[in-house]
């Protein structure tokens, strides 16, 4: 994707990898040091935080600010990165909530949530995606009105932790249709359940309401309106998601590419053989097509054109789809010493097969793609 970035674009990008390259290098990955080190994960995301990681596409007006007008494309530039380097976090659920709150968000909410959201001093999940067979866009949570304000029931799987002192961004249905309830990740009826991932470079909840009662203020937007700003935050968490995906194949790409250079079989690089040949072309074309589509993407969403929902799902299903395959054949490529844990491939794979799963996989986002056309 570097090819295509502005000069401004390009010192963010290296920005980014120079802090994620000195904070968390892949030493610190394995140790799993945001997991296990509170203060350090707390000092990580303020440093992401001054470097506006959370802030992008956030109006100028309300504190925030693009580098070159695009603030979506800006952050996938930046999700790039991350991807590459495996870093922790959740850089997409704290963004989709900061827009949600600029777009729709209270006075209240935009003083006392998005300030802190920006600089990092507090994150955020958006909790959307259902269990299994359900449709995402309309939530696995129910709303109810008790008492003057609105009584929460239901669960969802995948969410990243926000972790303490973090918010959460729940969809709901209603019998007024789909709202939106920004809530302290503490709330009482809340429950944030860790759960066992594939992806061990991330910490990810499931996210429980137990009938928890929570106040009219806690509406983000109109209570039953927000079809349209729901579709507008899944665009946005695909296009973000997916330029991440492809900082990681990008990565692994070029670590088996290196590998088949050095890796003497028979008196000649691994990489001379016709076999392996045809394999790395293959994945090479996995990769470019991903970049291409993933770039525009970002582009559409951010330009507010109309388009951006359909470019979006096309990108989270074909990146989905090639970046376990493009994992599968580097794992293939590397052959034995792929298999083991010291290696750093099956953290990769790790992580492209889990990013393929989050806010939709390949087949919800094909089959949504179908309705957004009004096929």
């Amino acid at each position: 994707m570097d090819d295509n970035l502005t000069a401004d674009q390009r010192m963010l990008a290296d920005a980014s990898a120079r802090f994620a390259e000195r904070e968390y290098p892949m030493e610190a990955v394995r140790r799993r040091t945001y997991d296990t080190d509170g203060q350090f994960a707390s000092r990580y995301q303020q440093g992401a935080g001054q470097l506006g990681w959370y802030s992008l596409l956030v109006p100028e007006e309300l504190g925030g600010g693009s580098v070159s007008g695009n603030g979506v494309a800006d952050a996938a530039v930046i999700a790039y990165q991350r991807g590459r380097l495996l870093q922790p976090g959740p850089f997409v659920g704290t963004n989709v909530v900061a827009h949600a709150l600029a777009v729709a968000g209270s006075e209240e909410q935009r003083a006392k949530v998005l300030p802190a959201l920006m600089a990092g001093e507090s994150l955020a999940a958006w909790a959307v995606t259902p269990p299994p067979g359900q449709p995402a866009v309309n939530g696995a949570v129910l709303a109810t009105s008790a008492g003057g304000g609105y009584r929460l029931a239901g669960r969802c799987t995948l969410v990243e932790d926000p972790g303490p002192g973090g918010w959460v961004l729940v969809t709901a249905a209603s019998e007024e249709g789909p709202s939106q309830f920004l809530l302290p990740a503490e709330t009482s009826g809340l429950t944030c359940e860790p759960v066992e991932s594939l992806d061990i470079t991330r910490r990810y909840v499931e996210l429980r309401l137990d009938g928890a009662d929570v106040a009219g203020s806690a509406l983000v937007g109109e209570a039953g309106q927000a079809a349209a700003a729901i579709e507008e935050q899944l665009a946005v968490a695909s296009a973000l998601l997916a330029a991440e995906s492809v900082g990681a194949m990008d990565q692994d790409f070029a670590m088996v590419l290196q590998y088949a250079k050095d890796r003497i079989a028979f008196g000649r690089p691994i990489g001379s053989f016709q076999a392996v040949k045809h394999v790395l072309a293959d994945t090479s074309l996995f990769l470019e097509m991903s970049k291409a589509i993933a770039k525009a993407a970002a582009d559409r969403v951010g330009e507010h054109d109309g388009y951006g929902p359909q470019a979006a799902s096309m990108a989270k299903a074909f990146v989905g789809d090639c970046g376990i395959d493009l994992a599968q054949n580097c794992l293939q490529i590397f052959g034995g010493i792929g298999f083991t844990w010291e290696h750093d491939q099956h953290l990769y794979l790790r992580r492209l097969t889990t990013d393929a799963a989050v806010f939709g996989d390949p087949a919800w986002h094909r089959e949504w793609l179908c309705q957004l056309s009004g096929v």
